[in-house]
């Protein structure tokens, strides 16, 4: 176990504890500004109220976990898988999305809670985590190349496009000479050097209204609710598998780092939380929060293990909430910045993937590659379907069929537990 100047229970001095808290939001406004600002725009409607409500549920998650579910130093944020689900879902519209996370989140909080997952756990071999990592990845290409091409109207899609390749060249580069904290959060600094760049080549980006408020929650705290139809249902059921994957991967992580006790006991509570915690969010009207996998690098960085660093992390998400002002001039990053930074985190997911297959020997025979590859092939192809060739499956099956991610996991768990089976692990 790596030496740490505060363990997972102790308390730093409050000057120690400002320093540690500021680095852990550091890390988080990024990814929820990246996911946030991604799904607003998708759902059409001011994107300050939705930040809004996705900073207040980011901030209460990680405060339950905190005192009530892992106790883990662990910091969270947006779900990227549940992107895809939503991506795949806007045809059935908004209502039966939000409903979708509220089920899903009630299923996920009951089975941790009955504590089942041990007993799913062999479900999850090291290859068909590796193409959970590695898919979400793929299928959010699309996504990514959307971003990375929006001139806003004003500045050409080439202009923009050679733009976000240099851009992320260096940010890369970058990655390979930092250390400690400052490469834990060079996600912000991206968006903060980025969006200037941006603004210097290309001119400035619209600021929110001078009559934003300063202080205000948003008017409509709960989202639109409506009955899903059994595909969208099945299709989000798939993206929380996934989701469930991620969270115990990131519990177990941090866990084991630490050699904390109770491992048992900590994960079950800590996807409890997570669960309830999509739910509140279906509620709501925004996307679901996930327990990060980043956090072992960041604790390793600071040496401080201490999940009270990460109490006034969350108070400063919640304060940041409040204030329409703030998130408004937050949101204002540039399409493309965000488009590159979304693609640096999700280049670090396949890197992860890569190595939990490599670790594992995922990947030992003919019959073992095909097993990863095909998913992957598939998936990825499903995710580049033209809208032309979706709508034409029947409304029901839709959300599965056009959904890569999905259609990758049924793929990679029909491979590795029925056409090859006992062959692929020999």
């Amino acid at each position: 176990m790596m030496k740490l100047n505060y363990g997972i229970d102790d308390r730093p001095k409050p000057t120690a504890l400002l320093i540690f808290s500021l680095q852990w939001l550091a890390v988080s406004v990024p990814a929820i500004l990246i996911i946030g600002k991604v799904v607003a725009d998708l759902y059409g409607g001011p994107a300050i109220p939705y930040l809004q409500k996705l900073f207040l549920i980011t901030a209460l998650v990680l405060l339950v976990q905190v005192y009530l579910g892992h106790k883990l130093p662990l910091v969270v944020g947006p779900a990227t898988v549940l992107l895809i689900g939503i991506l795949a879902s806007l045809d059935a519209g908004f209502g039966a999305i939000n409903s979708s996370l509220l089920v899903g989140g009630l299923i996920l909080a009951g089975v941790a809670a009955a504590g089942l997952f041990k007993h799913l756990e062999r479900l999850f071999t090291p290859r068909v985590i590796t193409v959970v990592l590695i898919l979400i990845a793929f299928t959010l290409a699309p996504v990514i190349l959307d971003l990375i091409i929006d001139g806003g109207g004003t500045v050409p899609s080439t202009h923009t496009f050679l733009f976000a390749i240099t851009f992320t060249m260096a940010l890369f580069i970058a990655n390979g000479f930092l250390k400690g904290i400052w490469k834990s959060t060079l996600a912000l600094w991206a968006i903060i050097i980025g969006s200037l760049a941006y603004i210097a080549l290309f001119g400035a980006v619209p600021l929110p209204q001078e009559d934003t408020a300063l202080l205000a929650l948003p008017e409509a705290l709960l989202g639109p609710l409506a009955m899903p139809d059994i595909g969208v249902l099945a299709s989000f059921i798939i993206c929380f598998i996934a989701l469930a994957i991620n969270d115990l991967g990131s519990i177990r992580s941090v866990g084991g780092l630490l050699a904390a006790d109770n491992m048992g006991e900590r994960v079950d509570r800590g996807v409890t939380v997570t669960g309830l915690g999509n739910a509140l969010a279906g509620l709501t009207g925004v996307i679901g929060p996930v327990n990060f996998s980043l956090s072992p690098g960041v604790i390793a960085a600071m040496r401080c293990a201490s999940r009270f660093a990460l109490v006034p992390t969350g108070v400063a998400l919640a304060l940041m909430a409040t204030s329409p002002l703030v998130i408004g001039y937050l949101s204002s990053i540039p399409g493309p910045v965000i488009g590159v930074v979304l693609a640096f985190v999700m280049a670090a997911q396949i890197s992860a993937g890569l190595m939990l297959g490599q670790q594992n020997s995922a990947v030992r025979t003919f019959d073992e590659g095909l097993i990863v590859g095909v998913p992957l092939l598939l998936g990825t192809m499903v995710s580049f379907l033209p809208d032309s060739v979706a709508a034409g499956f029947p409304a029901t099956v839709r959300p599965l069929v056009t959904n890569g991610f999905v259609m990758g996991i049924v793929a990679v768990m029909m491979l590795e537990h029925i056409v090859y089976g006992r062959k692929a692990g020999d």
